[in-house]
Formats: structure tokens, sequence, C-alpha cells
């Protein structure tokens, strides 16, 4: 059984770090492609970074660009999400997702647009929570 297990959120102030990480479960990591997502009340969800770990290829999202990193740790089965200058609007809940094979969005010059139905295996959220 596919599980995705998503920790490391919690309250920072603007400008602030924090670290994410998902633990899987019931696969084998390098065979697949593991994004992060995010929903803040009211808005859509969104995607934010993604790896694909058979080669350790990133993408992410215009909002995530020089602010946040995404890596994995096929040993341990974790992908990590660092944000670094977090600021209020990064307030959401993150959500980590997987999908067998290679990352399956769109890329259009050189920009990553991820869709929450492209991913079938989904995690609980962390909260994250970014004051001013």
């Amino acid at each position: 059984e596919v599980q995705l297990q998503a920790s490391g959120g919690g309250l920072v102030q603007a400008g602030g770090s924090l670290r994410l990480s998902c633990a899987a479960s019931g696969f084998t990591f390098d065979d697949w492609t593991i994004a992060w997502f995010r929903q803040a009340p009211g808005k859509e969800r969104e995607g934010v970074s993604g790896i694909s770990c058979s080669d350790g290829t990133t993408y992410n999202a215009p909002s995530a660009k020089g602010r946040f990193t995404i890596t994995s740790d096929n040993a341990r089965n974790t992908v990590y999400l660092q944000m670094n200058s977090l600021q209020p609007e990064d307030t959401a809940v993150y959500y980590c997702a997987a999908v067998i094979g290679g990352q399956p969005s769109t890329l259009y010059r050189g920009t990553w647009y991820p869709l929450p139905h492209e991913y079938p295996y989904w995690g609980h959220g962390t909260q994250v929570t970014v004051s001013s």
C-alpha cells in the first residue's frame, strides 16, 4: 500500500525557514516522481516543487524559484522541501503527492505547470503558517 506522510510544518515569522519531510512507504522510490502542493484557505491546490527520484531532476513553480529546494534521499524513501525566505502568502497546508514514472506535468518555456489530478497518491497535509 502506497503511503505518504508529510511533516515539518509549523509557525514561523516572515523571512524564516522551514524544512518539510515526506516519508514514503509501500513502493520503491527510485521509479517515482514526488511533488509538493499547497492549498491556502479559499484557494485551489497549487504545485510548488517536484522531483524525479530516478535522476534527481527538480521542478519548481514560479512561487518557489529561488526560495524553495526539493531533494530526495532514496535510501530513506524521503523527500524534503527546504523553504527559505518565507512570506505570509506561503501560508497553506502543504501536501506531498506521488506518481509512478517521470514527472507528468506540462513544462513550457522552463515553467512547470503541475496539476493535482496528475498525482494519484497523496498524504495528509502539514500546516505552514507564516506571520508578518
